[in-house]
């Protein structure tokens, strides 16, 4: 039986908390940024270029007529009939010599809608905290260790919970696996299939004879188990200590980059993404690092990173960095791009779930 702590706010003092809510840093950046959210979220994208089109004054009373015939639609019915019953009580009416000052009552009925939108949104709050929690227990330490070897895995989520997936097993002895997926979507629908994903993974990989054998099976599963408008692409690879060879598939993802002291290169795109064909077929790759070369695998998080001006990070701004940086620890470089990412994006919202995983040769 679940109850409900309210103890905390119970013993909440209404003047000491908007004291430190108008002391708080930054309130006024959440404001600006919880507006911005709004637009983001209610606004389609047609209305978002017509609204770049229109005059500063005709823009703002456009915006809010969408904003709150939006809000209206998105309310429960019972909702959107207290709510007019409530913006009609709200003036004053007339009765002969007697005026009927009905709008304190209209004002009680939007505070109750309120209330119960702010209940759903606690509740659903809740849920996700608890799946993110989970998935945080799932999630493989962000540098795990293999002799000879240096690994950072980092993964961020645009919302609450996300569809990215970075996991790392070890097979056997000597024999380690790291995973990058990227499922399509975002937010709940996309993480419940990236925990899908990942218990395929673990499930096949110890004992798959090949890996485009594992990939092939881990398609079939997906394109079987989810449905039609759903694929995620997969970076899948294997590795072990004594030796300098990486063998991997490349199912639908955005090319691993080698990164050495000479420059850097792409490796070859690879198969279509899971869950678009039953029996796709896959085919290994296969690179060498010497001493000091990397290999990175990011997903589109990255490169799609926006900025206040809504221009993309792009390829070509993150290869311009891969530049004089082999010097550096597998960790080191992982944080210096993610660092570079965040400075150009500024105050903008991450958009889109981002992961990296940074792999180095050191012996």
């Amino acid at each position: 039986m679940k109850t409900t702590d309210s103890t905390s706010s119970d013993n909440q003092k209404i003047g000491k908390t908007i004291l430190n809510d108008l002391h708080q840093t930054g309130l006024w950046k959440t404001i600006r940024d919880d507006f911005l959210g709004l637009q983001d979220f209610f606004l389609t994208r047609d209305r978002k270029k017509r609204l770049q089109n229109m005059g500063k004054v005709k823009r703002w009373l456009f915006l809010v007529w969408w904003l709150l015939k939006t809000l209206f639609f998105k309310l429960t019915p019972a909702r959107r009939i207290l709510l007019l019953i409530a913006l009609f009580l709200m003036p004053s009416f007339q009765f002969g010599r007697t005026t009927a000052n009905t709008n304190f009552l209209g004002e009680l009925i939007i505070l109750f809608v309120l209330m119960l939108e702010l209940k759903d949104k606690l509740v659903a709050q809740n849920e996700l905290a608890e799946g993110r929690a989970i998935q945080k227990a799932l999630a493989p330490p962000p540098m795990p260790n293999v002799p000879n070897w240096e690994l950072w895995l980092f993964t961020q989520s645009a919302n609450e919970v996300g569809g990215d997936l970075i996991d790392f097993l070890e097979l056997d002895q000597d024999r380690y696996a790291v995973a990058l997926g990227d499922v399509s979507g975002k937010g709940l629908p996309a993480a419940l299939l990236m925990a899908k994903l990942q218990a395929t993974i673990r499930a096949l990989a110890p004992e798959a004879e090949s890996l485009p054998d594992l990939v092939f099976r881990i398609n079939r599963i997906f394109y079987r188990d989810v449905l039609p408008q759903n694929f995620s692409s997969l970076v899948y690879l294997e590795l072990g200590s004594n030796s300098h060879e990486i063998r991997f598939i490349n199912a639908g993802h955005l090319p691993p980059v080698v990164v050495t002291k000479m420059g850097f290169k792409e490796t070859s795109k690879g198969g279509p993404a899971l869950g678009l064909l039953p029996n796709a077929e896959y085919s290994q790759q296969t690179v060498i690092l010497q001493e000091g070369d990397f290999l990175l695998i990011y997903s589109d998080g990255l490169t799609e990173a926006l900025n206040e001006q809504g221009e993309f990070f792009g390829e070509e701004r993150l290869f311009t960095l891969f530049e004089k940086r082999s010097h550096l620890s597998a960790r080191e470089m992982g944080e210096k791009l993610l660092a570079d990412v965040r400075q150009f994006v500024g105050h903008s919202r991450l958009g889109d779930d981002l992961s990296l995983v940074v792999l180095k040769r050191i012996a």
